[in-house]
């Protein structure tokens, strides 16, 4: 049961999450012009070379920069997910995470609020990145041709997806205990999953191109989340991918449970050893 002392403390995360989020404004600059030079100078060079023929979930020819926004806007939820990993060592060690740690707050309820907060913010930052796309649109610089219903189809599907990566990089946080660490274990995680995946690609041209590397696409799960929010922006449901995002959230945040838990999780077993 969720009482009145959980309710404040989910208050309290969300609001300092967001504070936080505000107060650094090089940080919301950042999650912007990230995409804004992949699709305004990674697209304009692939334009004419990587114009695509219709393929579920496209009814028509699509130019290369409409491939590239979900792509784009798993890539901030992917980085804003990584962040806030970052930040929650941080917080772990001197912060705030390390008092709300030691209350009698349930171990997974302070997890899983952190994590809420994380999408939250992330949601912000994606939609902040449509709407320049769609300025950009509106002036003919570019031909996204996103009908209005799908900025909202959308929002579940990025919800789904920003949990994923969410709890991905909370799990890897958990197992990295300073946080220079973290920052190098990031590059690790960030560049193999955005590049190894159809973020940038169609899959049917990559296995066209190498049937292996095809197979370590379909085996990465942010492939999935890119193409639920390719779907969702279209107004259509990708059943497998939600199966699959779904399914990597919940192993990915018992992981990071069970990994935060003082008595069980690895911490606990590295000090056994």
């Amino acid at each position: 049961m969720i009482d009145g002392l959980m309710i404040r403390a989910l208050y309290g995360i969300l609001y300092r999450e967001f504070l936080r989020f505000f107060q650094q404004r090089a940080r919301f600059l950042s999650a912007l012009v990230r995409p804004l030079i992949w699709l305004l100078v990674f697209s304009a060079g692939w334009r004419q070379t990587q114009g695509l023929a219709p393929y579920a979930p496209y009814e028509t020819y699509i130019p290369y920069e409409v491939y590239m926004i979900p792509g784009l806007c798993a890539m901030i939820q992917l980085f804003n997910g990584m962040q806030s990993s970052l930040s929650m060592i941080y917080d772990r060690e001197m912060g705030s995470m390390r008092v709300l740690l030691t209350t009698p707050l349930p171990r997974w309820f302070i997890l899983v609020s952190r994590l809420f907060a994380g999408v939250a913010v992330s949601l912000l930052q994606v939609y902040a990145f449509l709407a320049i796309a769609f300025f950009f649109t509106y002036f003919e610089f570019l031909e996204l041709d996103i009908a209005a219903i799908g900025y909202i189809t959308v929002l579940p599907a990025l919800i789904l997806c920003g949990f994923m990566l969410g709890a991905l990089g909370m799990a890897l946080s958990a197992t990295v205990k300073q946080l220079e660490n973290f920052a190098g274990v990031m590059n690790f995680v960030i560049f193999p999953m955005f590049f190894i995946s159809s973020a940038l690609f169609p899959l049917w041209r990559i296995k066209d191109l190498s049937y292996t590397f095809y197979q370590f696409c379909t085996y990465n799960p942010f492939t999935y989340a890119v193409e639920l929010i390719r779907f969702a922006l279209h107004g259509q449901f990708y059943a497998e991918g939600a199966l699959v995002v779904a399914v990597t959230s919940a192993i990915a945040l018992g992981l990071a449970i069970y990994a935060y838990d003082p008595s069980r999780g690895l911490k606990a077993k590295g000090k056994r050893g």
